[in-house]
């Protein structure tokens, strides 16, 4: 029975390559983003605890900045501490570090310099220390105000030489330096572009006070361990600082850094996940057909004294055969895969070494997982009907073991399944909680699916008497023989659509999801925004307050609001603490922003000593207009503030982030000085013309390249980009799933081919003519494929108005279908069917005959 597998095995092995490629797909984007990300992890590990001190002190950062809305503060410590720091018994040296990251430079051509990845421009000041992520590899030192050094790879990317001048846009302001040094990264470059000035430079231009500092760096004496010398420190300061030994600062670093390494990862296991879920219709339709092709086959062996068991083991052992050539080839081109992104990075600014590629145990056991796991499962089933062939079966017709078999238990378990699918996402259209409506959204979503894979064959034979219904009419008898081809075997068509038909559904109902974001959007813009211009970063970070001033001083600018966020820790009258992060406005909000109240006014909850939020937050802690909640800033200081009054606004539509928390800038800057403004506001005054206005405040921020005057126009441009770059990601990561199910479908046909080698013999004979014949096979193909596409569609708006209700719940109420893309799904199907026939229709116009006839 072995030698038996091994020779069918390799006497089949063409036929199995499509199923293979599934595998390959499926298992290199898995073990390629384990070794990416297993690299990258270590690559900065490395980073991390080498550039570390062995005792960092810091302020105290017990707030986090929620949402990404940052307050644009730096926090300092006295940089007098130093001296106390070094005085420690233990301690071998001590520096002052200051590092900040919310700065921009500008070249003298006015353009920004730095990475347009998301990564940081940090400013610091120079420290000669053995522990320094760079060299000085030429020029010289920063000797004092207006000289500093720039990164190497920044330099050769933005053509900066020595003796270049930049300008730093600071929050204590903007000044002028000249590019002196360069300096060269010794290690990882994190993808950041580096500014090095001298220390005292660095704390009155970066800071705006000389004695303060970001950090003290402190390294251990010989034989004194950093955790003991951390003890030591902390005695000597007392309360007030956070202390982090190296391997905790390097732990710190790492979390941070792990946000956007996960994000790669995930996305490309969902790459794996969906070749995976698209690979099993492709290798259980497979070995079904190779079954039913086996059946005079496995009946002689049976004949011959096989029992069941064997054959089923040798059918498994195939697919084992398969998974392992499938894994191993996959492994490799996971390799492939995680070079190819590391060459990426490299080009995206993140300098990683390929020759240090990380490759452990778990790749390769992952990958056989997944590639031998998916071709044994998807080849069970197959494998139980294979043991069930009797010894008869040897003198049948091959046909007898796939057709005419009933439906009736797919009947029942498809419309359970449906049942439960739709009692789920009815559910989910009632349900008042955003939590459980996505619990009820998700069990919905995997009902119908699953119910669909198993009702689908039911559905072949009506809706594909619709889809090709014109076929004899418009291609005479070709386009009949087509139709009925189609329908010949109804489980076999199912499989082969299902595959087409998860891709195009997911297409379908992501595509209703962001049609319905980007329409819910527009409205709340149309809605909520009041202004005539609002000046923002284009990275959406704090600005410095020049720039507000700039904006005041542009002729005919009427009202000028300022919006800035931060971070505050609330003790609710329900006794909860929340941290979250905060708005603060000036006077005027009301002109730039139209605000619904449910109680109270803008003037109640902007006047000295009050705060707002929203009504549904405050109702779900038992808060009203007149409670008192007690607010803690960054700095420690805390405030006890009256509520004023609570919006009447969506979700979607709040200040900040949770609770939707808003103050006076006033407020603010009583109890948290120093921040920098996320937005300006402003309107034109009078009877001024905003086209003008809006091209005078463009010259006068023109100094200011990363600021950018948006109008209604341009953020719902901006919001239609930011949903387009997410949907675009999902349709590449879909466009797998489609390009499996291609294969399938040219698998299918294929083997169809195949079987029915005979049959084409014959009609050649009675004069059907090659172009007659190459016909039928790609009409069969677009049948199948508008088949699978119209089962997608349906189930994708389904699936598309169930996410829009989730949507609803956080704000985002209105509905949105696509239709150019529903029309492109319907068009891209029938050119998917004219493209997975290509092969096999012209493999069957050059049979031979004779030879075809003779076919056993």
């Amino acid at each position: 029975m072995l030698r038996a597998t091994l020779r069918s095995f390799f006497a089949h092995q063409g036929r199995l390559l499509l199923s293979a490629l599934a595998v390959v797909l499926s298992v290199a984007f898995v073990s390629g983003s384990l070794i990416f990300s297993d690299t990258v992890n270590r690559t900065f590990d490395q980073l991390f605890a080498s550039t570390s001190a062995d005792v960092t002190v810091a302020p105290p950062s017990e707030f986090d900045e929620a949402g990404g809305l940052s307050s644009g503060r730096v926090e300092t410590l006295p940089a007098e501490l130093r001296r106390r720091v070094a005085a420690v018994a233990g301690v071998a040296d001590a520096q002052i570090d200051v590092r900040v990251e919310n700065i921009t430079l500008v070249d003298e051509r006015n353009e920004p310099v730095g990475p347009t990845t998301g990564a940081p421009t940090i400013a610091t000041n120079w420290n000669d220390t053995e522990r320094s992520p760079v060299d000085l590899t030429s020029g010289h030192l920063p000797r004092g105000p207006g000289e500093a050094l720039l990164d190497a790879d920044t330099a050769e990317r933005e053509g900066i030489a020595i003796g270049d001048g930049l300008r730093v846009v600071a929050r204590p302001g903007t000044f002028p330096v000249t590019v002196v040094g360069i300096m060269t990264f010794t290690t990882t470059n994190p993808g950041a572009a580096l500014l090095a000035l001298d220390t005292p430079t660095a704390q009155t231009k970066l800071l705006g006070r000389p004695g303060a500092a970001t950090a003290i760096m402190a390294e251990a004496s010989p034989g004194i361990a950093d955790t003991r010398l951390k003890q030591r420190i902390a005695d000597e300061l007392g309360p007030g600082y956070d202390l982090a030994t190296r391997d905790e600062r390097a732990e710190s670093q790492a979390a941070e850094l792990g946000g956007f390494l996960d994000v790669i990862k995930y996305v490309m296991l969902g790459f794996a996940g969906i070749a995976v879920l698209v690979g099993v219709f492709l290798i259980v339709n497979t070995f079904s057909m190779l079954i039913a092709q086996r059946t005079r086959e496995l009946g002689l062996l049976r004949a011959l004294g096989a029992d069941r068991r064997q054959v089923r083991r040798s059918v498994l052992t195939e697919a084992l055969l398969l998974g392992l050539a499938g894994s191993t080839s996959g492994l490799v081109a996971g390799i492939g895969l995680a070079a190819g992104l590391i060459s990426l990075m490299s080009l995206l600014g993140m300098n990683l070494d390929a020759a240090e590629m990380v490759i452990g145990w778990a790749p390769p056991v992952a990958a056989y997982a997944v590639g031998v796991g998916v071709t044994f499962v998807a080849a069970y089933l197959p494998a139980r009907r294979a043991a069930r062939v009797s010894p008869m079966a040897a003198l049948a017709d091959i046909e007898v073991a796939e057709v005419g078999r009933p439906l009736r238990i797919r009947a029942i378990v498809g419309s359970v399944l449906a049942a439960g699918g739709t009692a789920a996402l009815a559910g989910c259209a009632q349900a008042t909680e955003t939590a459980r409506a996505s619990t009820l959204l998700l069990l919905g979503l995997v009902l119908t699916l699953v119910a669909m894979v198993v009702a689908g064959p039911l559905l072949v034979r009506p809706v594909i008497r619709v889809v090709g219904g014109a076929f004899p009419r418009v291609f005479g008898p070709v386009g009949r023989m087509s139709q009925r081809n189609a329908l010949r075997n109804p489980r076999r068509t199912g499989a082969t659509a299902a595959a087409l038909m998860v891709g195009l559904a997911l297409v379908t109902g992501l595509s209703v999801a962001g049609e319905s974001m980007t329409k819910s959007f527009d409205q709340q813009i149309d809605r909520q925004l009041g202004s005539d211009f609002v000046v923002q970063n284009r990275n959406f970070h704090p600005f410095p307050q020049e720039i507000t001033e700039r904006v005041r001083g542009v002729d005919g600018v009427g009202t000028v609001v300022r919006e800035r966020f931060a971070p505050l820790r609330i003790r609710l009258p329900d006794r909860k603490t929340v941290r979250t992060t905060g708005a603060a406005f000036d006077p005027g909000l009301d002109q730039v922003v139209n605000m619904e109240y449910a109680a109270g006014n803008t003037a109640s909850a902007l006047a000295d000593g009050r705060i707002g939020l929203q009504k549904a937050y405050a109702d779900e802690h038992g808060i009203r207009p007149g409670s008192r909640v007690r607010a803690e800033f960054a700095n420690g200081r805390t405030a006890e503030l009256t509520v004023g009054a609570l919006t009447d606004m969506e979700s979607g539509e709040g200040f900040g982030t949770r609770g939707g928390f808003f103050m006076s800038m006033a407020t603010l800057e009583k109890y948290l000085p120093g921040g920098q403004d996320a937005a300006v506001y402003a309107n034109a005054s009078g009877r001024t013309d905003p086209q003008p206005l809006r091209d005078r405040l463009e010259r006068a921020l023109d100094a200011f390249p990363q600021v950018q005057v948006r109008d209604q126009a341009d953020y719902k441009e901006l919001v239609r980009g930011q949903i387009a770059v997410l949907l675009y990601l999902v349709y590449a990561l879909l466009g797998l799933a489609i390009v499996i199910a291609v294969l399938g479908v040219v698998n299918t046909l294929a083997l169809s081919v195949v079987e029915r080698t005979r049959e084409i013999g014959l009609l050649r004979a009675i004069g059907l003519s090659r172009r007659q014949l190459r016909r039928m096979i790609r009409l069969e193909s677009v049948v199948i494929a508008v088949f699978g596409a119209v089962l997608g569609l349906a189930l994708g708006f389904v699936w598309g108005f169930s996410v829009q209700q989730v949507l609803a719940l956080e704000g985002m109420k209105a509905l949105a279908v696509p239709w150019p893309t529903v029309v492109a799904v319907v068009a891209g199907s029938v050119v998917v069917g004219l493209a997975a026939a290509l092969l096999p229709a012209l493999r069957a116009s050059r049979m031979n005959v004779l030879a075809a006839i003779a076919h056993e």
